[in-house]
């Protein structure tokens, strides 16, 4: 009876409904995306513009979907992650420069996310800012050092309902919906090229490549899977749950970044007087406007994705390296069996304090690393496309189709947003 529990514990997790087991890395990337440092781009947009810039959330979602669920295949079929594909492919000097390029910018968005949660919490709790910056660092660093992956990644999965905070603000807010069926349609008002560009540049970020498919490894390694080039049986179910969980996880994005637009729109476009720099600003400038309940839903908004993107811009610098490096890495892992990994992840985030805590303007400073992430993401982009292309690499699921036409289609939009940056 007693050997069997084991197996009855794996027909018990078989059973559960198909969409519960599917999603997982997708999910948790996709709802990263939407961190503080990304709220502030929607919300500067939504009350600069109104309801006029919902349309390029719109047009980056399948472009999005596509490209990530190809970062995934590359790693479900090799068995190794973007950055450990890059180093067997391309020169050396090449891919770290772009993993060095990845680690200073994933540094100053970890800081700007920090300041962005320390200030919501001092506007909702009156403590000292400071020192709740500190303990947000210390609380995320913890659970990534101390908290096993299996475990982990439950918690991740939970504070993705963190999002859905904005879908309350909506509610509150009073939003119009003829508008925002308006602002569905492309249109380009005066003065918005730049801004379409920075919600372009947020939303493809260089960062969720190598966190969805280190976190496919990670997946393999603790449910014992082989990649599809060795064992290609079961593949045609495998490919559907990544795509099952790359469409889930991009449609939270899309809808919560779109959700912060329209109240953004609804409440501060107009009302002249709220400069919205910051994800904070924002919130403290709904409430004489919505009411202190739209403030605290957003406040908390927050709080919750800012807990949720920090270890994704840590992890994310820390696999890329380690994977060049050759080290061992995974967040199921022991701090003694990854010394580097888990090194890796706590000078990101103790330098991303240290920026906040001696006064260095992190949202400046991740304005110039966004622009060189959004450079440096075009030729990334076209490596992983390539990769995924290559029979070499990925055998009989290669990508082709409609995949590689929305894949390329990610990597021209990209490119066409970096042009407008050095332009604009």
């Amino acid at each position: 009876m007693t050997a069997r529990a084991p197996r009855d514990r794996l027909r018990h997790r078989l059973r559960r409904p198909a969409y519960l087991s599917a999603i997982g890395p997708g999910l948790v990337t996709g709802a990263a995306d939407d961190d503080p440092s990304g709220i502030a781009t929607y919300a500067q947009a939504g009350a600069s513009f109104g309801y006029a810039l919902l349309w390029p959330v719109l047009l980056a979602w399948p472009f999005l979907t596509a490209f990530q669920y190809s970062c995934a295949e590359i790693a479900r079929v090799t068995g190794r992650g973007i950055a450990a594909n890059l180093a067997a492919n391309l020169p050396r000097p090449a891919v770290w420069g772009v993993v060095v390029l990845l680690l200073g910018a994933n540094i100053f968005n970890i800081a700007s996310d920090i300041a962005a949660m320390g200030e919501a919490a001092r506007l909702v709790t009156g403590w000292n800012r400071p020192a709740l910056m500190i303990g947000f660092a210390l609380v995320s660093l913890g659970l990534q050092v101390f908290v096993p992956y299996h475990r982990y990644v439950g918690l991740l999965k939970w504070l993705t309902l963190s999002l859905f905070a904005y879908v309350g603000v909506v509610l509150v807010a009073g939003v119009p919906w003829q508008a925002v069926r308006a602002g569905l349609w492309p249109s380009l008002p005066p003065g918005s090229a730049t801004t379409v560009v920075a919600i372009l540049g947020t939303t493809i970020s260089p960062y969720l490549f190598f966190w969805q498919s280190a976190q496919e490894v990670e997946e393999m390694q603790l449910n014992h899977r082989k990649p599809l080039v060795r064992r290609t049986r079961g593949a045609v179910r495998e490919l559907g749950r990544l795509a099952l969980d790359s469409v889930s996880g991009f449609m939270v994005t899309m809808l919560v970044s779109a959700c912060i637009i329209a109240a953004t729109a609804a409440t501060l476009y107009g009302a002249g007087g709220h400069p919205i720099t910051t994800a904070a600003d924002a919130a403290a400038a709904l409430r004489p406007i919505a009411g202190d309940f739209a403030f605290a839903l957003f406040a908390c908004g927050i709080i919750g994705t800012g807990l949720l993107a920090v270890p994704v811009l840590a992890g994310s610098a820390a696999y890329a390296l380690s994977e060049v490096m050759g080290w061992r890495a995974g967040l199921e892992l022991k701090p003694r069996e990854a010394a580097g990994f888990y090194g890796v992840i706590a000078l990101a985030v103790a330098v991303a304090l240290a920026i906040d805590l001696i006064g260095i303007d992190a949202m400046q400073a991740l304005f110039w690393t966004a622009v060189i992430n959004g450079l440096v993401a075009v030729p990334v982009m076209v490596a992983i496309m390539a990769l995924a292309s290559r029979r070499a690499v990925m055998g009989r699921f290669r990508v082709t189709g409609p995949q590689a036409v929305l894949g390329w289609g990610a990597t021209l939009l990209m490119a066409g947003a970096a042009l407008a940056m050095m332009i604009l």
